[in-house]
C-alpha cells in the first residue's frame, strides 16, 4: 500500500489503534445506525436530467470541508460505531486531494473499526484513479450508468461521454473492484433498454441495481413522466428471465436499501430500489452527510443538523460526536417521497448536494 499521509493521532482512532470498534448507534425507532454516506464535493461534470439543474450554482469553496476536516468527520463516526463508509458527490472523483482522504481512511479498515470503504461515482475518471483506489483498500464501487447509447448518454447526461465511463469500468476490473452499476429507470429514456443493460452488465461480470427517479430539488421538466415503477419493469424483467428472490442476509452485504433477485440464466444480481413505491425505511440503518457538514438522517425529508461548526469551533471532537448523536436521535420515521404531474419535488436540495 502506498505511504499514507500524516494524520493527527490524539483522538482514540489514529491509525495505529486496535481499540475494538464501538457498538453502532441506535435512533429513536431502535433502527441500528452503522452505514454512513459522505459527500465530498457538490460539484459533478456531468449534468444528468433527473439529479440537477443544466445551469447549476455550486457551493462557494470556503463553505466545503476540508480533506482534513473530511478525515476527522469520517473518523468520528467510526468512533461511534458506523462500520460502512460510502464517498459521494457530486463526483467524487473530481474533488482535489480525494486520494489523500481514501488513503487517510485506510487506516481504519487496517484497524479492524472499519468494515468498508466504498464510493459512488459516475465513471468518468474512474480509469485515472481505479488503481489507487484498490491500493488504499477499496474493494467494491458503484458507477451510475443509464444506457449504453452513446448518443442517449450525451443527452440524459447533457454532454457526458460514454467511452470514458466504459474505459474507467475496464480499469476497475483490471484493479480488481467489484462494481454494481446503478441504472434510474426513466421511461422516456431508457426503459425499453433496461434488459439489454442487465444483460450487458451481468456478462461484464457486474451486478446491477435498478432505482426509481426521486422528487430532490428543481430540475428543467416534470419528473412524473420520467417516473416509473418498479414493480412494473420487474414484471418486464420476469417475462424475459428466471429471476430467483434472494434472502435478506445474503442480498445485503452493504446494508443498502435495495432488494435483489438472481437471474438463474446470467447467476448474478439485479437490485430493486423503490422509494416511491415501496418504502424500506422500516430498515434504514444510514445517514448523509453533505460536504458542507450537514448531517441529513432522511433523504426525504428536511431535518438537517450542523457539525461544520462543532467540527471547526475546536480541535476537540465532544461537542461534534454530541451533534452527530443528537442528529441520528432525530431520525424521523420514513420519508414523504411523492411524485405527480405539476407537484414541486418533496425536498428542495438536490441529490449532487445531499450525498447520493
Amino acid at each position: 500500500m502506498p505511504n499514507l499521509p500524516e494524520f493527527r493521532s490524539d483522538r482514540g482512532y489514529d491509525a495505529v489503534s486496535r481499540t475494538p470498534p464501538a457498538a453502532a448507534m441506535v435512533d429513536s425507532f431502535a433502527r441500528p445506525i452503522d452505514y454512513v454516506r459522505i459527500s465530498v464535493t457538490d460539484r459533478c461534470d456531468l449534468r444528468c436530467i433527473y439529479c440537477m439543474s443544466e445551469h447549476m450554482t455550486f457551493l462557494p469553496r470556503a463553505q466545503v470541508l476540508t480533506i482534513e476536516e473530511l478525515d476527522r468527520l469520517c473518523s468520528a463516526f467510526v468512533a461511534l460505531g458506523v462500520r460502512k463508509l460510502r464517498l459521494t458527490g457530486g463526483e467524487p472523483l473530481v474533488r482535489k486531494g480525494l486520494m489523500q482522504l481514501v488513503a487517510g481512511l485506510s487506516r481504519h479498515l487496517e484497524s479492524g473499526a472499519l468494515k468498508d470503504l466504498t464510493l459512488t461515482t459516475n465513471g468518468t475518471r474512474l480509469a485515472e484513479f481505479a488503481a489507487d483506489l484498490a491500493a488504499h483498500g477499496v474493494r467494491r464501487i458503484n458507477v451510475s450508468l443509464d444506457t449504453l447509447d452513446s448518443d442517449r448518454f450525451a443527452r440524459v447526461t447533457r454532454g457526458g461521454d460514454l467511452s470514458k465511463v466504459l474505459a474507467g469500468l475496464d480499469a476497475a476490473r483490471t484493479a480488481g473492484l467489484a462494481v454494481k452499476i446503478n441504472t434510474v429507470a426513466l421511461r422516456q429514456d431508457n426503459l425499453a433498454e433496461i434488459p439489454a443493460l442487465i444483460g450487458w452488465a451481468h456478462g461484464q461480470g457486474f451486478d446491477l441495481t435498478l432505482i426509481e427517479t426521486m422528487p430532490m430539488g428543481e430540475v428543467e421538466g416534470d419528473r412524473s413522466d420520467q417516473f416509473v415503477s418498479l414493480d412494473e419493469v420487474r414484471r418486464q424483467l420476469a417475462a424475459v428471465w428466471t429471476l430467483e428472490p434472494v434472502s435478506d442476509d445474503a442480498a445485503r452485504p452493504g446494508a443498502g436499501p435495495a432488494r435483489y433477485v438472481t437471474v438463474a440464466e446470467t447467476g448474478r444480481r439485479i437490485g430493486f430500489i423503490t422509494p416511491l413505491s415501496h418504502s424500506f425505511c422500516d430498515t434504514c440503518n444510514r445517514v448523509r452527510v453533505t460536504c458542507t457538514g450537514t448531517l441529513h438522517t432522511c433523504l426525504g425529508q428536511d431535518d438537517a443538523t450542523d457539525l461544520r461548526a462543532p467540527l471547526r469551533a475546536s480541535p476537540d471532537d465532544d461537542a461534534l460526536i454530541a451533534a452527530i448523536r443528537q442528529g441520528v436521535a432525530l431520525k424521523p420515521k420514513a420519508h414523504d417521497f411523492h411524485i405527480a404531474p405539476g407537484v414541486r419535488p418533496t425536498v428542495a436540495r438536490h441529490m449532487s448536494t445531499t450525498g447520493g
